[in-house]
């Protein structure tokens, strides 16, 4: 008997491997997914430039990167003790003005090579709603905390969802054709938004991202996340305690889900091995003195030796 929906996946047409070099956009699922990716010893950027929710701020700061238009004083303000900028997330914020500008710009160095050399952009976006700074007429990637009567509310249209998609596949596509694009929602409700407005916002970002990778099937995939939550998790019992963002249990079927059918099934070997490495790690003996722990630590360093005959950039 089968009590759950199965959201049908259909395998990607350009899996990955250990050899992939990954970037992950956008929301705090695609945090999830980095945690994930890292923890199995891919090759993996996640959120340079921090959080981003919305798609019209995600385009922006790719495509700043990709043409290297550094950020000037014009882009930073003061307030509550920190230099902030609306492109970035606030973990990126920084007391001291020069250092601020120096960090960004050399973020911008380094997003420009890790997207020219990415073989696979994975960009999540979380929703449609956004705020506009009503002095610069500009959708802000954050708010900083600074008043709400700075910024208008809005709720992206499908038209505007959809150049910022074609935005970001056209940017990264000039300086690395040969890169392979997966789409996904994110899981999380935005019901600070409203219920309704929460599923309008979601709607509007598939139905925008099916419309757009239509005619780009060989090099674009959607992996449903959203889909999986609402369907295949359907039970308060798969969020955390505020009801809105998926649990670890939910995150790591969701990974389930994606290493199925987006990665290489030749490395699920390899996979496995690194696993059983990472739990060794994270054991802490009563007794460290002990010739038993000692031949568990050798023991832990041949099979860490042999990964690393493998895979040569891998870190424990």
């Amino acid at each position: 008997m089968n009590f759950t929906t199965k959201i049908p996946i259909q395998k990607s047409n350009f899996p990955i491997d250990y050899s992939s070099k990954i970037v992950l956009l956008g929301s705090c699922f695609a945090e999830n997914m980095g945690e994930k990716f890292e923890y199995f010893k891919f090759q993996t950027v996640v959120n340079p430039f921090g959080i981003i929710f919305n798609p019209v701020s995600l385009s922006r700061i790719i495509e700043k990167s990709i043409q290297k238009d550094y950020f000037t004083e014009n882009d930073i303000f003061f307030h509550n003790e920190l230099w902030h900028c609306f492109d970035v997330h606030s973990e990126l914020s920084n007391p001291d003005k020069n250092n601020f500008l120096i960090s960004l710009n050399k973020l911008i160095d380094a997003t420009h090579l890790q997207l020219k050399d990415a073989t696979h952009i994975i960009t999540t976006l979380g929703t449609s709603w956004v705020y506009r700074n009503v002095e610069t007429d500009k959708i802000v990637a954050n708010c900083h905390k600074v008043s709400q009567k700075q910024f208008t509310k809005e709720l992206l249209s499908l038209e505007i969802i959809q150049q910022s998609i074609e935005s970001i596949f056209f940017n990264i596509s000039v300086i690395n054709p040969n890169c392979k694009f997966i789409y996904t929602v994110s899981p999380v409700r935005h019901i600070k938004d409203g219920f309704v407005e929460n599923t309008l916002s979601k709607a509007h970002l598939i139905a925008a991202i099916h419309q757009k990778i239509g005619a780009k099937t060989q090099n674009t995939n959607y992996f449903p996340a959203y889909e999986i939550m609402m369907d295949e998790l359907r039970d308060y019992r798969f969020y955390t305690e505020d009801m809105l963002h998926p649990n670890q249990i939910a995150i790591d079927y969701i990974w389930i889900k994606f290493f199925e059918n987006y990665i290489q099934e030749t490395e699920f070997g390899l996979m496995n091995a690194i696993c059983e490495i990472q739990r060794a790690l994270k054991h802490r003996p009563f007794n460290p003195n002990t010739e038993r722990h000692q031949n568990f630590l050798s023991s832990l360093e041949t099979k860490i030796i042999k990964i690393k005959e493998k895979l040569p950039t891998i870190q424990f």
